[in-house]
């Protein structure tokens, strides 16, 4: 079949990312005898700086590992909330959510301490060696992405009325900065050349030095900086300002940790994600929910075929169902431990939530009751339904009205293969987003396999920390100000990320590392590109990853949005045009509110692959947007 680029094949290394650079510094990594490992962290630190409005220092990262011969690993960098950061502080500050921006809003960064740690676990590489090329690129700059330029305009009036330091950074000149200009960040080089300075002063040592950045970061000058920067002010989208409650303590008590991931078998296939923490297992409970008759790897009778009408409005529902039992039990499940991914898996729960996938469309948010419990949902949860639905849909028809003819009909123009898709950042005046978000893969020669999706701590987040060169996160913008549920707001808990790395095994051997960037959308997206590969003929004796990236793609909004300020939008869903106008009029007439997209405007994947019994390696990666891109050879 046509894609718009080759899988690429080779047997030394591949690498794919949401940026070139980032894959060029995994790249460069690789060709100086690293690991996967010491790959993946200097492409994380690339990431930071080339798309500061995607992901910064002061973010969040899950990475799923498999390191040769061993077993997958998840390797938890989100942070917990603040010690400060009870339901009882927030509200009493006549808040009912928690901001979509500023320093109130900010977990305990963890990126940088799991970068740290699987750099010092599992790579080879001095802690410099990795860095050097996001300092490289902070220090003498970087073709600014146009989307970079996009995001400093939506929100120039409240950098410049409200973040001066942002202001300083991101409009030197008055002008966000265009498409392909150098951009410099020469504080953060500073940061990071500090830091350095400070790790090697405490000796010779690879993981000695690795481990004195690491408390740099959480007690040292760094920490003092984002502790000293969070407890001032700033204007969030409340439209107020507040102080953050982020303290150096809080900082200081930190350490990313390894997890065992959840997993699912599927027809030969062991799928691993991170836990309920995430929404990765989201994309287990679709597998789980998809009929026999749907996962057959040859045609056989009244099966739909790949990509038809039935097959996509199958794969919507079960993603209805999937992403309601997210709403209503998923949470760091370390303090509450309810519900457990076990059981949301369970055959005979997924026997009985197939039942309630019909001939049309749902409008409803239809948790569960895995082991006979009552779900508890919200009121995020219910005025979100209440607001975005019909009086039909809102009384749970299950066929939704379809007077909204905004939503009955094409809306959106055919952007060409370079636009955005529709799930990318979006951002208001306040700064308030969704779908901010990067990611990679990497596998080596030895068999090392990684796949990480970084995020937070965007450039439209918070006020840059101006001695640092980058801002605060906003995580805790997903935990919910009520107590009681899954994510309520809780000291030292977690709040539930939208990040869901993905890592696949056939035989018991490390397969496919993939993922996308997107927020809620990532496991719709990511699901779609798994079944392309598992579904379908393989290419040049290997798995036909460009061809899955580039089938065309989908996501519904059937569920309360992760991000501020929390919409939902029953039985609408929104495909590429790619998908052909027969489908999407039987999408219609089944119930789906289809809202169509130009033909290349959804899912942003990257892949990598290894075949264990040749060892040959594979790659690809998303031509949507013109920035991902894979190497290797």
């Amino acid at each position: 079949m046509f894609t718009t680029r080759p899988t690429l094949q080779g047997t030394f290394g591949m690498a794919a990312s949401s940026h070139w650079l980032a894959t060029a510094a995994a790249m460069a990594v690789l060709e100086d005898g690293g690991n996967a490992f010491d790959a993946a962290v200097a492409a994380g630190f690339t990431l930071q700086v080339v798309e500061p409005h995607l992901n910064g220092p002061a973010g969040e990262v899950p990475i799923i590992l498999a390191p040769a011969g061993g077993r997958p690993q998840v390797l938890c960098g989100q942070g917990g909330a603040p010690a400060g950061a009870s339901i009882e502080h927030y509200t009493s500050l006549g808040l009912d959510e928690v901001p979509g921006t500023g320093p109130l809003a900010a977990a305990v960064p963890g990126a940088f301490d799991a970068w740290l740690l699987l750099l010092r676990d599992h790579g080879t590489k001095r802690l410099s060696e990795v860095l050097r090329y996001a300092i490289g690129y902070a220090a003498n700059g970087h073709p600014a992405l146009p989307a970079v330029g996009a995001a400093v305009a939506a929100v120039r009036e409240q950098f410049e009325t409200h973040w001066p330091s942002s202001a300083a950074l991101y409009l030197p000149d008055g002008r966000p900065p265009a498409p392909g200009a150098l951009l410099r960040n020469p504080a953060l080089a500073a940061t990071w050349r500090r830091l350095l300075a400070e790790a090697e002063a405490a000796g010779p040592g690879r993981e000695q030095q690795i481990d004195a950045a690491r408390r740099v970061w959480g007690q040292g000058f760094i920490a003092a900086a984002l502790a000293e920067f969070a407890a001032q002010p700033a204007m969030d989208t409340s439209g107020e300002p507040h102080p953050g409650v982020l303290t150096g303590a809080d900082l200081a008590s930190f350490e990313a940790r390894y997890e065992e991931p959840v997993s699912f078998e599927w027809h030969g296939w062991t799928v691993c994600k991170p836990g309920l923490w995430s929404q990765g297992p989201v994309f287990l409970q679709q597998l789980a929910l998809l009929p026999d008759e749907l996962t057959q790897f040859s045609p056989v009778q009244g099966a739909p075929a790949y990509g038809s009408p039935e097959y996509l409005h199958t794969l919507i529902e079960g993603g209805k169902l999937a992403m309601a039992d997210r709403e209503a039990w998923y949470g760091d499940n370390a303090q509450h431990a309810e519900v457990t991914a076990a059981e949301l898996l369970d055959p005979a729960y997924s026997v009985e939530r197939r039942a309630l996938i019909s001939e049309f469309a749902s409008a409803e948010l239809r948790p569960g009751r895995p082991g006979g419990r009552l779900p508890r949902l919200g009121r995020r949860a219910v005025d979100a339904l209440r607001l975005g639905s019909s009086p039909a849909a809102a009384l749970g028809s299950g066929e939704p009205s379809m007077s909204e003819p905004s939503m009955s009909e094409p809306s959106m123009s055919e952007p060409s293969i370079s636009e955005p898709s529709a799930s990318d950042p979006s951002i208001a005046a306040d700064g308030s987003t969704k779908g901010d978000t990067c990611h990679l893969d990497v596998v080596d020669r030895w068999g090392n396999m990684v796949s990480a999706t970084p995020s937070g701590g965007w450039l439209q987040s918070s006020p840059v920390v101006p001695q640092l060169g980058f801002p605060l996160g906003t995580r805790l913008q997903m935990a919910q100000l009520e107590p009681g549920l899954p994510n309520s707001l809780s000291p030292g808990r977690r709040p539930r990320t939208t990040l869901s790395p993905s890592l696949a095994l056939r035989g018991g051997e490390p397969v496919l590392a993939f993922g996308t960037p997107g927020g809620d959308a990532q496991d719709q997206w990511s699901l779609h590109f798994f079944l392309a590969v598992a579904l379908r003929e393989p290419v040049r004796g290997g798995l036909d990853l460009q061809g899955a990236i580039d089938a065309p793609n989908w996501h519904h909004d059937s569920f309360p949005s992760s991000f501020h300020p929390h919409a939902m939008h029953p039985a609408r869903v929104n495909v590429e045009s790619r998908i052909g106008d027969d489908a999407i009029a039987e999408l219609r007439r089944r119930g789906h509110r289809v809202r169509v997209g130009g033909p290349w405007s959804e899912g942003r994947l990257s892949a990598v692959a290894r075949d264990p019994q040749t060892g040959i390696l594979s790659a690809g990666a998303n031509p949507r947007g013109m920035q991902g891109y894979a190497a290797g050879r």
